[in-house]
């Protein structure tokens, strides 16, 4: 086998590899998926949580999630939910 033909081969080859890289990212379609509205939970929590982060910028995380996630029980925003 000469190197010419060698090379040939080569070349042949890095174009099979192109060509396939190319079908496969042409097959991939991006399914956009609809994302639904927040709840009022997650709604009151968010807001929770940056009213007590700034009160207590230093307490853990889990800490405040506990602190709001019992005060969402007394919440008035929890009865208008339950309705």
């Amino acid at each position: 086998m000469s190197i010419d033909e060698v090379i040939r081969l080569l070349k042949e080859i890095q174009d099979l590899g192109e060509s396939a890289k190319t079908t496969t990212k042409k097959a991939k379609k991006v399914v956009k998926k609809v994302k639904r509205a927040p709840s009022a939970y997650n709604k009151y929590m968010k807001k929770q949580m940056a009213q007590l982060k700034k009160k207590h910028p230093r307490k853990k995380h889990a800490a405040i999630f506990k602190q709001a996630a019992k005060s969402w029980k007394r919440s008035p925003d929890r009865k208008r939910s339950l309705k």
